[in-house]
């Protein structure tokens, strides 16, 4: 049984569709190919479409842009690069709907993150959904139920799961190189320059606005928001600590393994200029777990300096020592040798050829990167930009993933309202 463009876009938002139903199946022959379809062409939907292109047994069979200037451009790029046409859709559910696409990979603007890759779930595809994995703590959570109930193979693309340095670090931090870890310190910067004062007007004729809003309430189109600027606008991006920042959050998750924190703490704000742009360029959050181990994490946007010898990543302190990205260091300073040293490697082709196999043999265990990691990774990043936006320290509840009574604090869990016909369902 196939379902239909009609069908699914009349099916009911809250209804998990039973995985495996729809595609081409849950089991690849050894030589089969598996067909992805991207959806959301500008930078990393570019940058994608010719990374899985180069890893072996995927073919890249159909992208996806609203902006159709945009799409036949992708679609004359990959014909001229590969001699190879590719199936072309300018709606999403369109492509959800193709019987040959076995996997989504979602690039589109973050506010669609979720429900985009709900809907893959529930049309029986296979999902690689890009960082953060969701717009909202409340998102992030539907999300893993979706992956859950429908059996579907999920993978978020914070790819340095995948990458040897970092298996090795983590690896090593948890067998105890350092000693027992009591805090975990992330910096990012990235130089980005000011967002212009764009007014309101009427949307390009190349562009389908209200599909490029998708979940996101109606605003008027202003160029300030498209193209990459969306990052820097709370309706649908997270900042740069939702945008690169959740990187290290990642690391930072996956080594301490603690879960999410129970009092949040951000300040910050744009500095160096003045401009359109609602989210902070410098934003340091400090986060406290139950247990007491300590997370801080400096975003800046501006000039910025060296950290033993770091310009952006990691750092960790324990007990005995510390470590600067992938390098550990006793507590004199001394480096501590690895014995094992990995190999280097190209982390995205890394990262695509884990789904790959996870794809073909069921194994969901194998994704380096599940939906609970890129749920409780990027809520590290949604906490801090709570706090931020309240102005003022948060407490969190870790299982129910609340704020408690704190109603303020609680309504930014999710989006006060969806568009119709975009809700995200509730799942969990």
């Amino acid at each position: 049984m196939r379902i239909g463009r009609r069908r699914f876009l009349g099916a009911s938002a809250s209804a998990v569709l039973v995985a495996g139903t729809f595609g081409r199946g849950t089991v690849f022959g050894a030589n089969e190919r598996i067909r992805a379809g991207i959806i959301g062409m500008r930078s990393r939907g570019t940058y994608l479409m010719k990374a899985v292109s180069k890893v072996d047994g995927v073919e890249v069979g159909a992208i996806c842009d609203v902006d159709h200037e945009v799409l036949e451009a992708r679609a004359a790029e990959y014909q001229k690069n590969t001699n190879k046409t590719v199936a072309a859709y300018r709606d999403l559910r369109e492509l959800l709907a193709a019987g040959d696409i076995d996997v989504v990979c979602v690039a589109a603007p973050n506010h669609w993150h979720v429900l985009a890759a709900v809907w893959g779930c529930q049309a029986g595809k296979d999902v690689y959904v890009e960082k953060p994995m969701s717009h909202t703590i409340w998102e992030g959570r539907q999300l893993v139920a979706a992956a859950e109930q429908t059996g579907r193979i999920v993978q978020v693309g914070t790819q340095r799961r995948s990458e040897p340095q970092w298996q090795r670090l983590v690896e090593r931090l948890k067998a105890g190189v350092i000693g027992d870890l009591y805090a975990a310190r992330v910096i990012h910067y990235s130089t980005r320059p000011p967002v212009p004062f764009h007014p309101d007007e009427t949307p390009p004729g190349t562009l389908d606005w209200p599909l490029w809003q998708g979940p996101a309430p109606d605003k008027p189109f202003s160029k300030k928001y498209v193209h990459y600027d969306w990052h820097w606008f709370w309706h649908f991006g997270n900042g740069e600590f939702g945008n690169n920042g959740v990187h290290y959050t990642d690391i930072a998750n996956w080594a301490l393994g603690k879960g999410l924190p129970v009092h949040i703490a951000s300040q910050g704000g744009r500095y160096g200029y003045a401009d359109s742009a609602e989210t902070p360029n410098v934003q340091t959050t400090t986060a406290t777990f139950a247990d007491g181990t300590l997370f801080t994490c400096e975003i800046r946007g501006r000039y910025s300096n060296d950290e033993g010898g770091s310009k952006g990543g990691n750092l960790f302190y324990g007990a005995n020592g510390y470590a600067v990205d992938a390098i550990c260091y006793d507590a004199d300073g001394k480096e501590i040798p690895d014995e094992n040293p990995p190999p280097n490697g190209d982390a995205v082709l890394l990262h695509l050829a884990n789904f790959r196999d996870a794809v073909r043999t069921r194994n969901r265990d194998a994704v380096p990167a599940k939906p609970i990691d890129g749920h409780v990774s990027a809520a590290f990043c949604h906490l801090g930009n709570i706090a931020y936006r309240l102005g003022r320290d948060v407490t969190f509840d870790p299982r129910a993933e609340t704020f408690g009574d704190d109603a303020e604090a609680n309504a930014l869990l999710t989006r006060a309202a969806y568009r119709a016909g975009f809700e995200v369902p509730k799942l969990a």
